[in-house]
Order: structure tokens, then C-alpha cells, then sequence
């Protein structure tokens, strides 16, 4: 992806907010302009639409929470960690900044960059976890698999967002639940579900 210019950036920064808060059919170049700080002429010169904004928004928000996910996995060789972890980052971190958890729950079964980032790293990790004996589903049901992970990482997300749970709480109880569908023993799910959560890395 091509990288940004400080104005670029400044506008990609606040269309994710205004994406986030009101959806992408009622964000205007106008309130893109106020949201930004630039002049309209500004914001014409360094977007070519806003249907490409969002794409652009939406990829590189994927690409850098599938980046720094992966990087926390260096360390780790079993694939039911790495699923428990990876469920947690995403809960954790729609708590920890409330406007990245609004985009993540309005667009990601809508927007393929978005889709991806849930499923590219889970694709893998489950494939492994299958062959290995750790798993116990059927590889043809490796579809629905991910769609079971993807929807109730985002349920959990709007539980978060609303109030309704803790991101522990909530992140917890979503990995050890998805754990056990897949044939984790209960306690070892329960124990994967609630180990210390390592903080995400940066990326370099």
C-alpha cells in the first residue's frame, strides 16, 4: 500500500472516525473537511472518492491488526493459544479505543480487507490445529468454523461497546466457548481463555 503524506494521513484519521460514528453513506466531503482541519479543496485534491477512502481506511486498519496479532504469535506453537489470544486482542482493543471497535462492528462482514483480517491468521491456526488432533471438526465445515469465530468475536465487541460486559469478561468467555465447539477440553478451554493476556506489539 502506497504510504501517506501528513495530510493524507490527517484525512484517512478522520475518516475513520466519521466511519465509525456515522456509517459511510452520511459522511460528506464537507464534514470530512471540519473533521480533517483542511480546506474542502484539500480534501478533493487527495482522495479520489470517498467509496476508495473507505477502502483504504478499511485495508490499512486490517493489515495493521493482522501485522501486530501475527507478531504476538512468535512465540507461540499451539494453535488453541493463538485462537484464545487472538479473540482476546480483538475484545481488548475494541475496549480500549471505542471508535476502532464501532468500525470493526459496523463493517466487517461487509468489507473483504476486513474479512480477511479475521480470517487469514484463524485459517492457518485452525488447519494446523485440525491435522494436529487438537481440533475436532470436519475440514469441510472450516468455512462456518470461521464464520463462528468471526460473528461472535463481533457479538462479544458489541457487548463491550454497549456496557454490557468487561472486555475480560467477554473475551474470556468467547475464546473458552469457541475453544470447546472445537473439542478443547473444558477445563484446558477455560485455562486458555484466561491466561495473562501479552500486549499487542507494535509494528516496527
Amino acid at each position: 500500500m502506497q504510504s501517506l503524506n501528513p495530510t493524507q494521513r490527517r484525512i484517512h484519521q478522520a475518516a475513520f472516525r466519521l466511519f465509525a460514528e456515522k456509517g459511510t453513506l452520511q459522511v460528506n466531503i464537507l464534514d470530512l473537511a471540519q473533521e480533517a482541519g483542511v480546506a474542502r479543496g484539500t480534501v478533493y485534491s487527495n482522495i479520489e472518492s470517498m467509496e476508495t477512502l473507505f477502502e483504504s481506511v478499511a485495508s490499512q486498519l486490517a493489515k495493521e491488526m493482522h501485522e501486530r496479532v501475527s507478531k504476538s504469535f512468535n512465540s507461540l506453537s499451539d494453535p488453541a493459544q493463538r485462537l484464545a489470544n487472538g479473540i482476546r486482542f480483538f475484545i481488548r482493543r475494541a475496549h480500549e479505543d471505542s471508535q476502532w471497535g464501532a468500525f470493526i462492528h459496523k463493517f466487517a462482514m461487509s468489507n473483504a480487507s476486513l474479512r480477511e483480517m479475521f480470517s487469514s491468521q484463524a485459517t492457518t491456526d485452525l488447519l494446523s490445529g485440525l491435522s494436529s488432533g487438537r481440533y475436532r471438526f470436519q475440514q469441510e465445515q472450516l468455512l462456518s468454523v470461521l464464520t463462528l469465530i468471526s460473528s461472535s468475536v463481533l457479538g462479544s465487541i458489541f457487548l463491550v461497546l454497549e456496557g454490557h460486559r468487561t472486555w475480560r469478561e467477554s473475551g474470556s468467555d468467547t475464546a473458552e466457548l469457541v475453544l470447546r465447539a472445537l473439542g478443547v477440553p473444558l477445563e484446558e478451554a477455560k485455562a486458555l481463555a484466561t491466561v495473562e493476556l501479552p500486549a499487542l506489539p507494535p509494528i516496527d
